[in-house]
């Protein structure tokens, strides 16, 4: 991951900028990164998750914060009870995650409720780049083929062996989350498929599978997100990382069986799960709207200070 020029500084990669740390992470890897049927279940590795968030307090702002934690502790709660929970998230960057979870640990002064959530993964975090991988494995995951990545391979001599892999891989996923679940698990699931890319509005799209995972649980909760600490590049180990302040808003707990109710009114299917996707991304824009609003506020009161978002310079 690089980092842009900033007041004349060259440009320098993040495994150059957090050198002691990145190399570290590396050598704690343990997850291999070719993924197969046997290998979706992966735990968090807890000696990198406090190496990631030694460089995600680097490029936290002060002010930002989760709003509405309030709804992430009842889902919570309801986890614990048995009941199946969802968590529905926009997606800007691979440090989505890390942030939500630093956030809500320093606001509650806990980890019990992060470390109930599994985030659903694609193949590609493990198998694109050691070094992204090592960052991943910090967060405990199910890992899971996406069907667009068969796109490529179309008319190749591959197609059906990875077609094979993905099935295998997705069904032994499918296990796995029905396994936890009911365990006292959040599922967490970015139900665009993708890190939104500024320009390109498609990349915002929420995939029609959503209304099959919302068909799978009891309640869910969607959270928006304003600021971004890792800007998208053309690769992933090629990411921007970048000072910011974030609001994440959470917003109340859903029944998932009455949501999907009121918004599927078609009655062919393909037509009633593109309805729930289209309402999934209505409400992620009025979540992202607050959580602007609120962190407007907070870069105002930033800029009182003299601080402001920026790219990393060389040094801190």
């Amino acid at each position: 991951m690089r980092c842009e020029r900033h007041e004349g500084a060259p440009v320098v990669g993040i495994d150059q900028l957090f050198q002691e740390v990145t190399e570290q992470l590396l050598r704690n890897s343990r997850e291999r990164q070719a993924i197969d049927s046997d290998h979706v279940y992966q735990p968090a590795n807890a000696r990198n998750r406090v190496l990631v968030d030694r460089i995600i307090e680097r490029l936290v702002l002060p002010g930002s914060y989760v709003a509405g934690l309030e709804h992430l502790q009842e889902l919570f709660r309801l986890s614990q009870a048995g009941k199946s929970c969802l968590l529905l998230c926009e997606h800007y960057s691979n440090f989505d995650i890390p942030v939500l979870f630093y956030l809500i640990e320093r606001q509650l002064n806990a980890s019990a409720l992060t470390e109930s959530v599994i985030a659903m993964a694609a193949t590609k975090l493990n198998e694109e780049s050691r070094f992204v991988l090592a960052f991943t494995e910090a967060y405990t995951r199910i890992v899971i083929y996406p069907v667009r990545m068969l796109q490529a391979l179309e008319g190749t001599d591959r197609y059906d062996t990875e077609r094979a892999r993905g099935r295998a891989i997705n069904r032994a996923a499918l296990r796995e989350m029905v396994r936890r679940k009911r365990s006292g698990h959040i599922i967490l699931l970015f139900p665009s498929g993708t890190r939104y890319r500024p320009g390109n509005p498609d990349s915002k799209r929420i995939l029609p599978e959503v209304d099959s995972y919302m068909k799978g649980f009891d309640h869910v909760v969607f959270v928006g997100i304003a600021g971004n600490t890792l800007e998208v590049s053309a690769t992933m180990d090629q990411d921007v990382p970048r000072q910011d302040a974030l609001v994440y808003q959470c917003g109340p707990v859903c029944t998932s069986s009455e949501f999907r109710r009121r918004h599927r009114s078609a009655t062919e299917p393909e037509a009633a799960k593109q309805q729930v996707a289209a309402a999934v991304r209505e409400r992620f824009v009025a979540l992202h709207r607050e959580a602007a609003e609120r962190r407007a506020v907070v870069l105002a009161d930033l800029a009182k200070t003299g601080v402001e978002p920026r790219a990393i310079p060389v040094t801190f």
